[in-house]
């Protein structure tokens, strides 16, 4: 059953094979818990109760509330498919709520931080200063998430069009705008990578040739953050929220942005607002005639 439903979700749905192992993974933990705490291997004949005895022991286990609701969606999109294919008649989860978690209030880098990195990288002309400066300027400049740079291949350029395209989540593709501001970087990086180049079609590789990866990305941007910023959080999701947050704060419509970002509904994109609606609000008080008001003068 387990595998069937993998089949679906990579097959059918098109998630990514991240998305199919976190699937996979939080599945076989339901079923070993089974099989410890009821001796029962049958995922069909399972009810709620075993359900939330199992979420009592990932409480007890210290796991935050955020990741058990991750692992109880995954659970619950497993007995949605059992319903779909008829293998059962009701989900045991219909009627589950999900944890209470403490919203988490991303901080966006500054418009100075992130011209302080861009200077520092601009500072040598070798493969990977100009390599990095190019992953900085394209982050911020469009938005795209990590493993949509990384998968950037250099067919997907277009400089008569100015746009480049993505592959988003689901596998849905989209084009972001390509700023002049970057183009110089660009040509300078596919000159330069001509000599490491063993043919790959990924925009981005290493010196060894091979495409870039994940981790080095995030290390990439944390390193450089790291000396001018202080924030807790110094990652490509990071500058993929600022360039949200400064459109907003320019007068970007909500719905551009969301575009942008590859967001399938408003509501992901309104997580970015938080921070624009404090710019706005020091706007209005500024502005208006009476925002200036002490209580003293009422």
């Amino acid at each position: 059953m387990i595998d069937s439903f993998l089949d679906y979700v990579s097959l059918e749905k098109k998630y990514s094979l991240h998305t199919s192992i976190a699937y996979k993974n939080d599945l076989i933990s339901f079923r070993d818990f089974l099989i410890t705490e009821y001796n029962q291997e049958e995922l069909v004949a399972v009810n709620y109760g075993q359900i939330r005895n199992w979420i009592v022991s990932l409480v007890d286990s210290d796991i935050s509330n955020r990741t058990i609701n991750r692992k109880v969606s995954s659970l619950k999109s497993f007995y949605k498919f059992l319903q779909k294919s008829e293998q059962i008649k009701v989900n045991p989860l219909s009627k589950h709520k999900a944890l209470k978690v403490a919203k988490k209030v991303q901080i966006p880098f500054t418009s100075k931080e992130i011209n302080s990195v861009i200077d520092i990288v601009s500072e040598e002309n070798d493969f990977i200063s100009v390599r990095n400066k190019l992953i900085v300027e394209l982050f911020y400049s469009t938005g795209i998430r990590r493993i949509e740079l990384i998968n950037i291949k250099e067919r997907n350029i277009s400089f008569s069009e100015n746009t480049i395209k993505v592959l988003g989540k689901r596998n849905k593709e989209r084009f972001v705008p390509l700023l002049q501001s970057v183009v110089p970087t660009l040509i300078n990086y596919l000159e330069l990578k001509r000599e490491f180049s063993l043919g790959l079609e990924e925009l981005f590789i290493t010196v060894k040739g091979n495409k870039i990866y994940e981790t080095l990305v995030y290390r990439i941007i944390n390193s450089y953050f790291s000396k001018v910023s202080s924030k807790v959080k110094k990652s490509p999701h990071i500058l993929r929220h600022s360039f949200a947050t400064h459109l907003l704060n320019e007068g970007a419509d909500l719905n551009s942005v969301k575009e942008l970002l590859g967001h399938s509904s408003l509501a992901s994109t309104q997580a970015y607002t938080h921070n624009s609606l404090e710019v706005i609000k020091k706007v209005y008080n500024r502005a208006h005639p009476r925002g200036n008001i002490k209580k003293n003068d009422l």
